[in-house]
């Protein structure tokens, strides 16, 4: 058995309590554990999941824009609501919605029996001069005014002016002429079917003046650019029509009405207008105005 002397005994009673106590200092102190990185910390600081998310509301997408195959969707949809008896109020997410509408007119010619022959049709027109050398382009809006469709739908006080744009071939949903030819067999000549969808571009009473025709028409004269003769196009021309859509006193964007449950119903939509323009068939500008 080993015997250490009192001296001794006392040194290594010393030299533990000192090493205890270091060993306690070290585990509170965190000692054996590798250094924080500072670029770790970085990346853990910077993580999707620490950082504060700026609050503010989403911006909704905005509508797209509303075409021809819309329009003749949507008038459509009215038409058989109107037949069907129905007279909901709820309300129309056409209203307020922006449009830009092609009318092809000028497709079988000059003077052809769709664009019609009266000076205040609201039908885009088309004919040679007398000379034969140019082409002249007509729209005379419809005084729709006073009709009995815009008279019934209680337009009378909302509405100091309505200028009429019939849309030609509304069964076509594009903006092109028909394909459909004449048929050879037939000996005499077909009449063109009535209109029964046009847009009627409102004023109100008390507003603005610009941009109405007050009779006047919207013409533009189309001229050879070269010696060579001009020759009549043969996919015809384009209105354009844009704006934005607006409702009838009972909220709706449509209105149809019909003389009889026979009768295929006349639908117009109400809006207001803020560019008339003609094109040609490969969407070049002719001419156009801006009401607004």
């Amino acid at each position: 058995m080993l015997h250490l002397k009192p001296a001794t005994i006392s040194r290594l009673r010393a030299a533990s309590s000192t090493l205890t106590t270091a060993i306690a200092a070290c585990i509170l102190a965190g000692c054996g554990q590798e250094a924080a990185d500072p670029s770790a910390r970085k990346v853990q600081d910077d993580s999707p999941a620490l950082q504060e998310k700026p609050v503010g509301s989403v911006v909704p997408a905005r509508p797209p824009v509303l075409t021809r195959s819309d329009l003749v969707a949507a008038a459509r949809e009215a038409a058989s609501a109107y037949s069907a008896g129905d007279v909901s109020r709820k309300k129309d997410p056409l209203v307020g919605r922006s449009f830009s509408v092609r009318l092809p007119f000028g497709c079988g010619g000059a003077g052809t029996a769709q664009e019609g022959s009266a000076e205040e049709s609201g039908l885009a027109a088309a004919d040679w001069t007398v000379d034969r050398k140019a082409i002249q382009l007509r729209m005379m809006p419809g005084d729709w005014a006073g009709s009995t469709l815009l008279a019934k739908a209680g337009t009378s006080a909302k509405w100091e002016a309505v200028e009429g744009f019939w849309i030609p071939y509304p069964w076509l949903g594009s903006a092109t002429c028909p394909a459909v030819q004449t048929d050879p067999l037939q000996t005499g000549s077909s009449p063109a079917s009535p209109q029964t969808l046009g847009i009627a571009a409102v004023f109100e009473a008390g507003g603005s003046r610009l941009g109405r025709r007050n009779g006047r028409a919207y013409e533009y004269t189309v001229r050879a650019t070269d010696e060579a003769p001009l020759t009549w196009p043969k996919a015809g021309f384009r209105m354009v029509l844009e704006g934005r859509i607006t409702a009838f006193p009972n909220d709706k964007a449509i209105a149809c009405r019909a003389a009889g449950p026979d009768q295929r119903p006349v639908c117009i939509v109400a809006a207001h207008l803020d560019r008339v323009a003609f094109e040609d068939s490969d969407g070049s500008t002719l001419g156009e105005w801006r009401p607004g």
